[in-house]
């Protein structure tokens, strides 16, 4: 069934997994066997991808583009510049 497999390291929100962990559990009762979550997110996957024009598969997709290229133009804008402490409200290195 797997013979031309890969591995895929998979990076969710929590709340997903949650789900996905509750839908394993409902799915295990209805069943009577062991489902695994990875069994689960596999279905979920091959699922979802058969359902290409899906305006909720694509909705989800760009949201997540979005949010990816935020965080990602945060990254690179400078930093601001961390403003120099005057203590007892005089220029810092003057005396007088």
């Amino acid at each position: 069934m797997f013979e031309d497999r890969a591995r895929v390291l998979l990076v969710l929100p929590q709340e997903v997994l949650d789900r996905a962990r509750v839908f394993a559990g409902e799915t295990m009762t209805k069943l009577k066997g062991t489902v695994s979550l990875q069994m689960v997110l596999r279905a979920l996957i091959d699922e979802g991808l058969k359902r290409e024009r899906d305006r909720a598969l694509l909705a989800n997709v760009e949201g997540q583009m979005r949010a990816v290229r935020e965080v990602r133009s945060r990254g690179r804008r400078p930093a601001p510049a961390p403003r120099a402490a005057r203590p007892n409200g005089r220029a810092s290195g003057r005396k007088g």
